[in-house]
């Protein structure tokens, strides 16, 4: 076929070069970006879960700041208590009812509801088996009680928050001989 001189020759259209090579190349890409993006995703949420577990160990460490401040307190007061309850114990009968005694049990209570408030428990001596997690064993007595049995408390002994911190000095049964 010839051509007239006023027919412009127009190239064959070009067809796109590498249209799979570049769809190649874009899919690639995306899984990079996609990879990267759950990377990222990951490194966040362990991120966010060591902060969770910063936040619960800083908590933890407060509380025991706390029990600590307050189990060096309690020991304080305990001698003051300690007299509380000998006071109370050995009030007369024939003043029981005066005023001024009464403030006196009123503060032993307001104390001992305090102290209870805070985590402290007695540990119960007279009656039980002797037990050196919980007492100390201040004298063998013989006695008709079985051997090892509490007969009688020197001094109370005290748990705070399940953590003892006074063993109570006690009498202990021997077997007579």
């Amino acid at each position: 076929m010839f051509l007239n001189s006023t027919e412009k020759s127009t190239p064959p259209a070009k067809k796109e070069e590498k249209p799979d090579s570049e769809s190649a190349e874009l899919k690639k890409q995306l899984e990079t970006e996609k990879k990267k993006a759950e990377e990222y995703l990951n490194n966040w949420k362990r991120a966010m879960a060591d902060f969770e577990n910063y936040k619960k160990r800083q908590s933890e460490l407060f509380a025991e700041l706390v029990n600590s401040a307050s189990a060096g307190l309690i020991m304080e007061i305990l001698p003051i208590y300690d007299t509380f309850c000998m006071a109370v114990k050995h009030i007369p009968e024939n003043i029981k009812d005066k005023d001024w005694v009464k403030g006196v049990v009123q503060l032993k209570e307001q104390l001992d509801a305090l102290l209870k408030s805070r985590g402290l428990k007695e540990i119960k001596s007279i009656g039980e088996k002797f037990n050196p997690e919980f007492h100390e064993a201040i004298e063998m007595v013989e006695s008709e009680k079985p051997e090892s049995e509490i007969l009688e408390e020197a001094q109370k002994g005290y748990k705070l928050n399940g953590v003892v911190i006074r063993t109570a000095k006690v009498k202990v049964a021997a077997l007579r001989r």
